[in-house]
């Protein structure tokens, strides 16, 4: 087990897919109340499991960092005849 942060554990766990992929990474992190009400929130919305939604919730997050930082913008609305609103992430 290696790590810098001490509130993060990473190491590599054997796939169980097969050797064709990449081996996964195992991360240890700790949440907030706020995050871990999130993560229960988004599991009972989509049926996912914990694993599967922070995955998700990272590959999203980086698309948006990514566009965010390459001068792009974010929009959102709340239902189809709500006005565009920008997202701002601090």
């Amino acid at each position: 087990m290696t790590s810098k942060d001490p509130d993060t554990a990473i190491r590599a766990a054997p796939d169980p897919s097969g050797p064709s992929r990449p081996p996964m990474e195992r991360v240890t992190v700790n949440l907030t109340a706020k995050a871990a009400e999130a993560l229960r929130e988004a599991t009972e919305l989509t049926g996912d499991s914990k694993t599967d939604t922070i995955n998700r919730a990272l590959q999203v997050y980086a698309f948006i960092q990514r566009a965010l930082q390459g001068e792009g913008a974010l929009y959102t609305r709340a239902s189809n005849d709500a006005p565009m609103e920008r997202v701002h992430i601090l």
